[in-house]
């Protein structure tokens, strides 16, 4: 099912770049052609992903956006990337800010799909390869184990402070059944990483370092898939872990860190933790901030920061961490 509105009434000529916003949901895919102004609607399934090719192919589309939403963009995304469209995947946060600025404060999926393609007209962002069958595996597998230990918290949390006998093995009942899903996806994770020879080399190489376990070198494979292959700087960026200016007129504020992705910041905290403990080398980088006055919070974070840039520039040169300097 499908349903084209008219097209906006423009002044552009047909030699000018047409970029595409997808608003993704469940059932629907909503399409905003700028600059032509066309608006399509055509169902998230094979059927109205074939009319949404045909439609960039016909139109000579150079960029498709789409929203980040999980696992309902994923068929699509594929199937533009196969067509040689070039598809961006972005953060809904840009631009939900981006329709404030552009004084679209109401929220519908036309008003959305709009958007996006004024977004990507504007800021031309870098497109977004698809992830492999093995990744979207692990991404998988990473998110489920997640929510398990979660559950398992709450669980402890309540049967901590119950008092009745019933609500306190059923807790505990609960509890063993989260660890035993905790350990069949650790087994299927080791499993479907081992799968993949180049996924295999870069998990070797992260567990190498000391401080990074199992469950944080997946968790930074899943959500870090720049890592290796993005500058020290880009990668501190995308982890929300590079410090920013809050300065203004004659106030110099206080650096702080913000935005990132927070799987990726929240893991590399813990592990971090650890490896203050039994990393030579960044123990004694903790220890010299602070000794020199930074608080807790400013020494960890600057100890996250060390431990991503080193885990990038290993996986970029293809070597395992060693005591020793190369």
């Amino acid at each position: 099912m499908s349903r084209i509105k008219g097209k906006a009434t423009t002044n552009q000529t047909s030699s000018e770049t047409v970029v595409v916003g997808v608003d993704v949901s469940k059932k629907w895919l909503d399409v905003f052609l700028h600059p032509i102004g066309e608006r399509v609607r055509v169902a998230n399934d094979a059927t109205g992903i074939g009319k949404l090719l045909s439609c960039c192919l016909t139109n000579s589309a150079k960029l498709v956006v789409m929203e980040a939403t999980g696992r309902y963009h994923r068929t699509a995304h594929t199937a533009l990337h196969e067509a040689g469209i070039k598809v961006a995947i972005i953060n809904p946060y840009r631009t939900r800010r981006f329709a404030d600025v552009l004084g679209r404060l109401a929220k519908t999926d036309e008003i959305d799909a709009e958007v996006l393609a004024r977004f990507a007209t504007i800021m031309k962002p870098a497109p977004t390869e698809p992830s492999t069958a093995t990744m979207t595996r692990i991404k998988e597998i990473v998110v489920a184990r997640r929510q398990v230990i979660n559950e398992r918290l709450v669980l402890e949390n309540q049967c901590e402070e119950a008092t009745s006998d019933i609500v306190k093995d059923l807790a505990a009942e609960r509890i063993a059944l989260c660890r035993r899903h905790c350990d069949v996806l650790d087994a299927e994770l080791q499993a479907v990483m081992k799968s993949d020879p180049q996924i295999a080399g870069q998990y070797a190489i992260l567990t190498s370092i000391p401080g990074i376990g199992p469950t944080t070198a997946a968790t930074l494979l899943a959500e870090m898939k720049e890592l290796g292959s993005a500058n020290a700087g880009e990668v501190a960026a995308l982890a929300g872990l590079a410090p920013m200016n809050r300065d203004s007129g004659m106030m110099r504020g206080r650096k702080t860190i913000r935005g990132g992705r927070v799987m990726a910041r929240n893991t590399l905290y813990m592990a971090s933790v650890s490896a203050v403990r039994w990393n030579c080398d960044l123990k004694a980088f903790y220890e010299r901030l602070r000794k020199a006055g930074k608080p807790f919070k400013v020494a960890i974070t600057a100890v996250m920061r060390k431990l991503l840039i080193l885990a990038n520039t290993l996986l970029k040169d293809g070597r395992a961490w060693s005591a020793t300097p190369p």
